[in-house]
């Protein structure tokens, strides 16, 4: 990794740690998956080999294929090669994030089809029914939100 332009590698290393931390808390993801997204995100190229990554991260080639095998299969980042080379490469896919939001918001939908369920019982009480609506309105304002974010551009190559 370059580091002329930008932050030591040494302090690149430990934002590293912290995406990992977030990754492992917030979204249940091993630590690894972590430490991939992060170094993908602040590596140079962005194109990395597996054993680039191992050895950026510390990690055991074995616990690198399994992490990368599985955020390449939620798509979170890619495999391709550059032309006229035979290496593999990983990079975080351009639309990763959109993707995560889309999945969280995934699983809001499928709250909001519970609370419309709920709004269906018939209830007497206003004030329940406008608690379980509250929930529906917040929903619905995140999805308009995130109708009008960026969506997948179709890069799938390298460099």
């Amino acid at each position: 990794m370059s580091t002329q332009d930008g932050p030591d590698r040494e302090r690149v290393l430990e934002w590293v740690e912290r995406v990992a931390a977030f990754v492992s808390e917030e979204w249940g993801l091993a630590p690894i998956s972590g430490r991939v997204l992060g170094w993908l995100m602040a590596c140079h190229p962005p194109e990395q080999t597996a054993s680039d990554i191992a050895g950026a991260i510390g990690a055991s080639r074995a616990s690198l294929t399994t992490n990368l095998h599985l955020l390449t299969s939620i798509k979170l980042i890619r495999r391709c090669r550059k032309q006229g080379e035979r290496n593999v490469y990983y990079r975080i896919e351009d639309d990763a994030w959109a993707k995560v939001i889309r999945l969280k918001l995934a699983a809001f939908t499928a709250f909001d089809e519970l609370a419309a369920d709920g709004l269906r019982l018939g209830w007497a009480d206003q004030a329940q029914t406008g608690r379980i609506e509250a929930a529906r309105t917040a929903i619905a304002a995140l999805a308009k939100v995130l109708d009008q974010a960026p969506g997948d551009h179709g890069l799938h190559s390298c460099g």
